[in-house]
């Protein structure tokens, strides 16, 4: 096993959830009237801004668990078979947890969600045509 990819990808997975967890305590609590989505932007930010603002802050952690769960599948013996699938999969459900949640916190309003939907197709259709 590769130790220094396992720690690697572990590491990622524990930033992300900090990213998050702070992210949540230090930022968006005070910008938080009712519900999950942020929508109080002061004089500064307008309800949109804060919402795509809050999708993009938590995106960051998805695909950083994305790529702590790769490097951690990548850390594998050598002689051990690893399933190249396994890291399109990855790769799969976080473009779709991604647009799903740009999708929710904006309400539909920002395409980003539909780009990160069709990477999630593309990725889907990949893996199934192989």
């Amino acid at each position: 096993m590769q130790m220094l990819l396992l720690w690697a990808g572990i590491l990622m997975v524990l930033i992300g959830l900090s990213h998050s967890i702070l992210g949540e305590i230090l930022i968006f609590r005070r910008q938080r009237s009712s519900g999950i989505v942020p929508t109080l932007g002061g004089e500064i930010l307008k309800e949109r801004h804060v919402r795509i603002l809050w999708a993009s802050w938590h995106l960051v952690t998805i695909l950083g668990w994305a790529l702590g769960g790769m490097l951690i599948m990548l850390a594998l013996p050598p002689g051990q078979p690893f399933p190249a699938r396994w890291l399109v999969r990855i790769a799969l459900i976080a473009t779709l947890a991604c647009s799903a949640l740009v999708c929710f916190a904006t309400k539909g309003r920002h395409p980003g969600w539909i780009g990160l939907l069709l990477a999630a197709i593309l990725t889907w259709l990949g893996e199934v045509g192989t």
